[in-house]
């Protein structure tokens, strides 16, 4: 087997067009799999070439000048050694006439163009590797029988006097039958043949034997136990002295892994594993396609960004199986959508559905609509995904809520070729997702300078820690039943040296989205406890210095290890350090945050739920946590002495820390009565406007004591 593979990649392949990019491309595939490569930029070079080198194979292309590749081929064919050299004709994908042409002027096989490279390669090693194996047949006879074995190779002879077909034992392996010293008549042949090749079949041979011309062909057959193969024949015409037929012969082979393994290598090239649908690869050919129609006949084209809303959450808490099992489905209701869409049904999608959606990877899908007679037409489709989307979905055994932001761009308006037009559509997406989720939205120029703006927000972000342009400000938290301070909460600011103080709200999400919230946490923790030990050194008395932890410290860094780093740099004790984590981070993988926790309990520093009752914190968890303190949302402190819904829930937040031995802080105190209330109501601490703003730390002092 090592010698038979060496001596194809070993073969000499003769490359024939005049076009010279296509030509480079060829030969730069074939020389990339070991084959040697000759080139010939017209009939009359590659007649030259074939009579000195006596190439393997030749590829050609059937239109050039001087001589084209019908007239080439059949000249080689009369040549000496011509007539068993494999000869490939390139021709165009709907030029049926051209391909009919290139059988009758004595090609092998045809190569469709556009040429698909990822198997242009595997056609020609099977061409080379048959094209040997037919010559080796040839040569030596006493070895056909094992030779065609190993190729699935069988020869028949058919007498159209007599009218039986005498078969060398593969065929009747091939096409599962009993092998009979009688042989077959041709309609016993003619039942095997799939019934929606059988017509293309009969077709093909009564034309050759017509025009007294071989013929090449692929179909399928159906074995008697049902299973389908596909089979490659070839076959030529023997004529008397009249040159009237009097038999045919040729060969079949069993092709059926070969099939197999280009549709495998093709769906692997072009579509999405998971979900079927066509991938990134393939949905920019497809528009490429789509555009130059558009263009051509002055049609409009609208592409639609689609990304699912919190998608990651679903992974998180139901892991990654249910997340493949998810996309699945909405896979298959987009497709749905698309089909049963009366707008795209009297568009130019009706009969190709599955092309419209693509999914480009992860939870990010496309879909082209084309053949739209308005703008408008974009927007009923995407509202049509957006309702269809709202119907809960089971999975794992739960019913899913799940939404999505769209993007829509259209062309000519917003771009003109796919690159710009996929570019718009997603920021058109992102900037619906910034502005509530769960809908649509069109493409605008003012949305580039916002994405410009953010991603130069972002890279100034990153070098925001390594130029001193952070800075930490504290808010201090008062002891209700003493009034004194009892604690600060440090706030990270952004003070850009062009825009100024940067607010959190605007760059804490993009400091998330990027990464850059785990190392901002981590220098945010070491400033912090660097202050209170200053502060201690400075003579005032140690108060709990909190730091906000962000659910990505758990996931990306490694949040014990952190902690210890800083206490031990610092020299600050660890029950002055309170860590606030926020009910989304603890509740994703419970189990790893709660032996995390643990770690950090004996460490010995303090632990606080932030924004307690804004998430969806479980009685069952919530009593495993090693906790020390919930902080009420300050969107429940803010209508306490009007909302009665608020001042209850305030008051059952308090009574369940107390059930469980914890302390209650809360946030957003911002009038006396709100304080009073909270008194009343046996809270422990608060922090807000009322008591002070976050301060630099020269302005903290006054809040904290000596004695």
């Amino acid at each position: 087997m090592g010698n038979k593979q060496y001596d194809i990649q070993d073969s000499v392949v003769l490359v024939v067009d005049d076009d010279i990019a296509q030509r480079l491309l060829m030969t730069e595939t074939l020389l990339e799999k070991g084959l040697h490569v000759e080139e010939a930029e017209d009939g009359v070079e590659a007649l030259e070439i074939f009579e000195n080198m006596s190439p393997d194979l030749v590829l050609m292309d059937v239109k050039m000048p001087k001589m084209d590749g019908f007239t080439a081929c059949t000249k080689m064919r009369e040549l000496p050694g011509g007539r068993d050299v494999a000869i490939v004709l390139v021709t165009g994908l709907d030029d049926f006439d051209s391909i009919e042409q290139s059988f009758g002027a004595g090609a092998t096989d045809f190569i469709t163009k556009p040429v698909n490279w990822p198997l242009l390669s595997h056609r020609i090693f099977y061409l080379l590797r048959a094209s040997k194996a037919f010559l080796e047949l040839r040569q030596n006879e006493k070895n056909l029988s094992i030779a065609q074995q190993i190729a699935c190779l069988g020869n028949w002879d058919w007498n159209l006097h007599e009218k039986n077909i005498t078969c060398s034992p593969q065929i009747f392996s091939i096409f599962g039958l009993e092998p009979q010293e009688s042989g077959l008549t041709h309609e016993v042949f003619l039942q095997s043949v799939h019934p929606e090749d059988l017509k293309h079949v009969q077709d093909t041979v009564k034309k050759s034997l017509e025009q007294r011309k071989k013929f090449s062909i692929d179909y399928r057959i159906v074995l008697p136990g049902g299973a389908v193969r596909t089979v490659h024949e070839q076959a030529e015409v023997v004529c008397d002295q009249l040159n009237q037929p009097v038999s045919m012969h040729g060969t079949i082979q069993d092709i059926t892994e070969r099939v197999k393994n280009e549709e495998k290598i093709y769906d692997l090239a072009y579509f999405d594993e998971l979900t079927g649908l066509p991938n990134r690869k393939l949905f920019r050919e497809h528009v490429g396609q789509t555009l130059f129609v558009a263009r051509r006949e002055g049609k409009k084209v609208a592409l639609l960004y689609l990304d699912l809303d919190r998608f990651k959450r679903i992974n998180d808490t139901l892991g990654h199986s249910a997340g493949d099992h998810l996309l699945k489905k909405i896979s298959a209701v987009l497709s749905e959508s698309i089909r049963s869409s009366d707008i795209l049904a009297k568009s130019d999608l009706a009969a190709q559905s599955h092309l419209a959606v693509s999914r480009l990877g992860g939870d990010e899908f496309t879909i082209m609509l084309t053949g739209l007679a308005e703008e408008k037409d974009a927007a009923r489709v995407a509202q049509r995904i957006l309702n269809v989307l709202r119907e809960p979905m089971l999975i794992a055994g739960q019913e899913i809520y799940i939404s999505c932001s769209i993007g829509i761009a259209s062309y000519p308006e917003d771009g003109e070729d796919a690159e710009v037009l996929l570019k718009n559509a997603e920021v058109a997406m992102y900037h619906g997702k910034e502005s509530g989720r769960n809908t649509f939205q069109f493409f605008s120029g003012q949305m580039t300078d916002q994405a410009l703006e953010r991603l130069s927000l972002e890279t100034a972000l990153k070098k925001a820690i390594e130029r001193s342009e952070l800075v930490l400000y504290y808010q201090p938290q008062i002891d209700l039943s003493s009034g004194k301070t009892c604690g600060l909460e440090a706030l990270v600011r952004w003070n850009h040296p062009d825009l100024g103080m940067v607010s959190p709200g605007k760059f804490i999400p993009l400091a998330e989205e990027s990464g850059l919230i785990v190392p901002i946490g981590e220098w945010v923790m070491q400033k912090a406890c660097e202050q209170m030990c200053e502060w201690q050194r400075q003579g005032f008395l140690p108060v709990r210095m909190g730091v906000n932890i962000s659910s990505h410290q758990f996931r990306l860094g490694d949040l014990v290890a952190t902690v210890r780093n800083v206490l031990k740099s610092t020299g600050l004790e660890s029950r002055y350090l309170e860590l606030e984590l926020t009910e989304s981070a603890i509740m994703k993988n419970v189990d790893k945050v709660i032996d995390i926790l643990n770690e950090l309990k004996k460490i010995g520093v303090n632990l606080s739920v932030d924004d307690f009752g804004t998430g969806y914190s479980s009685m069952s968890y919530l009593k495993r946590f090693p906790l020390n303190t919930l902080k009420i949302d300050r969107s429940f402190v803010m209508d306490i002495t009007t909302d009665p819904n608020d001042a209850a829930i305030i008051k059952a937040i308090i009574a369940l820390s107390k059930s469980l031995g914890l302390k209650t802080i809360a946030e957003g105190v911002e009038t006396e009565e709100q304080l009073e209330f909270l008194k009343v109501g046996q809270c422990d601490e608060i922090q807000g406007f009322f008591i002070s703003r976050p301060l630099p730390a020269d302005e903290v002092k006054r809040f904290l004591r000596t004695d």
